[in-house]
């Protein structure tokens, strides 16, 4: 083998080598510098954060792995639609009759899929209704996370969610519908409060007290039993009213 032949081969494996050390630094110090931080912790009694969500990243991931997955999507847009539809409609008309919807009311459902609950809403008259979630479904849903809402503030007269038991942070979730409820606006929660949400969810809550604790601008108006798709029980608060301070 002529001597530059086996030079340029050596050459050739130098580099080689030498960039491979580079690549394997760099991916060391990338893994290094994107350990998670330690897992999220409620600071209301009575609500436990799930372990194993030890960044936002993998929280979401998770959280696309259950709303991307064809199987899910396709019942849900098949077999569940109108079954859905209707059973939410149900739980609409009640709450008209109660006076806690109208249909001049401009709605959001929170963390709403594919996006039975706005159709039902719609069906029901409150033709002003959209959703949210982190996967988009025109025309009914919006791309949205539930912990910093898309939207100005004061912005819905009503909020719908049966997604509680996903918010990995729950003092944003509630503090993002607050903040988008206008005063005297009505939030209504769906909640599992007798039995365990499912595995992707991210926190457990354990009653009706740290929801009092999470709604600071808000009154409670009234808790019921409900059957909602494996959730138990209906919350519903209402935002309290700008009242003009004194001297």
């Amino acid at each position: 083998m002529p001597p530059h032949t086996f030079k340029s081969k050596y050459l050739i494996i130098f580099f080689l080598i030498s960039l491979l050390l580079f690549l394997f630094t760099s991916l060391k110090i990338t893994l290094t510098t994107t350990i998670p931080n330690p897992p999220p912790s409620s600071d209301i009694p009575g609500i436990k954060i799930r372990p194993g969500y030890t960044s936002y990243e993998l929280y979401i991931n998770r959280q696309l792995n259950k709303t991307l997955n064809p199987k899910l999507r396709k019942i849900w847009a098949t077999r569940d639609w109108d079954r859905k539809i209707r059973v939410f409609a149900g739980f609409f008309e009640d709450l008209k009759q109660k006076n806690l919807l109208s249909n001049s009311s401009k709605s959001l459902c929170v963390g709403a899929r594919m996006g039975q609950e706005v159709e039902a809403l719609r069906r029901v008259g409150v033709s002003d209704s959209v959703g949210i979630d982190l996967v988009p479904s025109p025309p009914l849903v919006v791309k949205g996370d539930f912990h910093r809402q898309p939207f100005d503030d004061g912005s819905f007269d009503f909020e719908f969610s049966n997604v509680f038991d996903h918010a990995l942070y729950p003092e944003k979730f509630v503090g993002e519908i607050e903040r988008t409820l206008r005063p005297g606006g009505v939030c209504v929660l769906h909640v599992a409060l007798s039995t365990r949400s499912d595995k992707y969810s991210a926190n457990d809550l354990l009653g009706v007290e740290p929801l009092k604790k999470l709604f600071k601008r808000s009154e409670l108006v009234h808790v019921r039993t409900v059957d909602g798709f494996g959730l138990d029980t209906e919350v519903v608060f209402r935002k309290k009213q700008v009242t003009s301070g004194g001297p």
